[in-house]
């Protein structure tokens, strides 16, 4: 392990597990042609197996960390940016860069997961997929199917997009400084087939509205939408009337939003 200030502020728990290391690679299944952005490479332990295998861009807030991270990574395809990746055009960081397939791979700070996802819809950036290390409660509340606990509207607004996996559990004792909790490796391939929907700002407030208060019903929820057509869709779907958000699937809320 390097020697280094660690600073709580960005949430900096270095991975130094060469297993989890390495699993986390053949997740990825990147080729020679494919780029590959890093969040936070930390003290470069994993950026040193994604480079043998494809092309990285990673971006680093520490600037104590860069003369780890260029006497580590010696290579003509590692490129280093010290940048906050809330604050970046992505699109015009890579646009110079060619490659076949793009793929996000990052051990986030947990204090900042959404909002980099977050960005990389937002900013329309055309990952083919993403192998995250998350904490492993909020991994769950992302890859939760309708019927659990862990269902919400992030689940819902997440697998809109990707088709997500819970790949495998990393212990706490993988890291330096150990962190509180355990984290979960999570994968989110893009989805090949979207969903036929008409009107996915209409679509993304049903979810936030049907959640809103997670233990009330469906129709306590949306008082003001026109119960009596969500009525129809949830019968004709088998769902009762009196049914709670975290049990409806994803298509069955599509089919309301396209309705309403």
């Amino acid at each position: 392990m390097i020697e280094h200030n660690f600073k709580k502020k960005y949430g900096q728990n270095f991975l130094n597990d060469k297993n989890v290391v390495n699993k986390i690679v053949s997740v990825a299944e990147t080729s020679k042609e494919d780029l590959i952005i890093e969040i936070g490479p930390g003290g470069g332990a994993l950026t040193e197996e994604l480079i043998k295998k494809s092309k990285v861009l990673a971006y680093e807030i520490d600037k104590e960390l860069e003369d780890n991270l260029k006497s580590k990574i010696k290579s003509d395809n590692f490129y280093l940016i010290f940048d906050n990746f809330l604050n970046r055009n992505i699109k015009e960081d890579i646009k110079n860069i060619k490659y076949n397939n793009l793929y996000v791979i990052a051990n986030l700070p947990y204090y900042i997961t959404t909002p980099i996802i977050n960005k990389i819809i937002e900013d329309k950036i055309d990952v083919k997929k993403m192998v995250l290390m998350v904490q492993k409660e909020v991994g769950e509340r992302f890859s939760a199917k309708s019927g659990s606990k862990d269902y919400s509207s992030i689940s819902i607004y997440l697998n809109y997009f990707f088709d997500i996996n819970k790949e495998f559990t990393v212990s706490r004792n993988s890291f330096f400084p150990k962190p509180n909790v355990d984290s979960i490796i999570i994968s989110f391939t893009k989805k090949e087939k979207k969903y036929n929907i008409n009107n996915e700002d209409k679509f993304f407030k049903l979810i936030k509205d049907s959640f809103v208060q997670k233990r009330k019903t469906l129709k306590n929820n949306l008082k003001k939408y026109d119960f009596k057509i969500i009525e129809k869709i949830l019968v004709k779907n088998n769902l009762p009337v009196d049914v709670r958000a975290e049990n409806i699937p994803i298509e069955v809320f599509i089919e309301i939003s396209n309705n309403i």
